[in-house]
């Protein structure tokens, strides 16, 4: 990214692994404010989200962007258990080990933080 587009940019929500248990937010490496505000919006509708951890399975994509000092979040639903089962990058990483309920509920919740964020962006 340049510069230019850096100062533009105010936020990086990354989805990733979703499905797979209930919504998750990278804690340790996403923002706190971006993350209060994902929490406040799961209460307001009654949909579960919890922060778990996963330096152990690897990086994520926000990286880049938390060291561009641009806040970001990171969204998943990797548990213990998921990671246990061995699905990612593996024969069974594919559309059936996808809760569907679960999903459905992220896609909400992911949905109206989208829209949260995009109506109170700054506007240039």
């Amino acid at each position: 990214m340049t510069n230019e587009q850096v100062s533009a940019t105010e936020a990086m929500v990354n989805m990733d692994t979703l499905g797979l248990a209930s919504t998750e937010v990278w804690a340790s490496h996403s923002d706190k404010q971006l993350t209060g505000l994902l929490a406040y919006l799961a209460k307001q509708m009654n949909l579960p989200v919890t922060g778990v951890n996963a330096e152990r399975i690897g990086s994520t994509d926000s990286v880049q962007f938390s060291d561009r000092k641009i806040p970001s979040i990171t969204i998943h639903s990797l548990t213990q258990d998921t990671y246990n089962a061995r699905i990612l990058h593996s024969r069974k990483d594919k559309l059936s080990a996808i809760n569907l309920d679960n999903y459905y509920e992220t896609y909400k919740l992911v949905a109206a933080y989208l829209v949260f964020l995009d109506q109170t962006a700054k506007r240039e």
